[in-house]
């Protein structure tokens, strides 16, 4: 079974959050939620979760096999300016281990030097990244082991990737299929 880490901070985009959580688990892939902040976190639009665990207190980070970073503005500076998200990104992308976010996130990812040669996310973060070769052709990015998506309408699609990334095409079509997804 697949494991993964989920980042998140105060104004963390929830239906970005609660996709990837919901669609991972549906895939029977371990998902850890952890905060930098307060375990009763609140998102952009007042929604609270309830971290698994605060991200200080995860010192081994050998079992997991993927860390997720959902976007919202406040939540993307949050993470970018935290040197243990920073930390965590490198020693996951060091140990060959997949790094994705969404929306404001790969902004985070900039920061912490962990994005690869092509990336997408939300319209303007782009501005803020130079590093890279943004494309707003795709919803998902897919370069090596870093994957990369555009917002919230993008979500089930990033989520299901991650799914295809983790567990292989047959575990991604029947969750799809679940789902009654189509478009992709």
């Amino acid at each position: 079974m697949s494991k993964v880490l989920v980042i998140i901070s105060s104004g963390f985009e929830e239906i970005e959050t609660v996709s990837i959580i919901d669609i991972l688990r549906r895939a029977k892939v371990d998902v850890t939620v952890a905060t930098i902040n307060d375990i009763l976190t609140q998102g952009a639009n007042q929604i609270t979760i309830k971290a698994d665990e605060k991200l200080e207190n995860i010192s081994d980070l050998n079992g997991f096999d993927m860390v997720v970073l959902p976007g919202g503005g406040e939540n993307c500076q949050n993470l970018a300016s935290s040197q243990l998200v920073k930390d965590t990104l490198q020693k996951m992308k060091a140990s060959d281990k997949y790094v994705a976010a969404i929306c404001a996130s790969p902004y985070a990812l900039h920061e912490a030097k962990v994005l690869n040669n092509t990336y997408t996310c939300y319209p303007s973060f782009e501005k803020k990244i130079d590093s890279a070769v943004y494309t707003d052709k795709q919803d998902v990015v897919i370069d090596e082991k870093v994957i990369t998506s555009r917002g919230p309408a993008t979500a089930m699609q990033f989520a299901l990737e991650l799914v295809k990334a983790l567990e292989g095409e047959e575990r991604f079509k029947n969750i799809k299929n679940g789902l009654l997804v189509s478009h992709f």
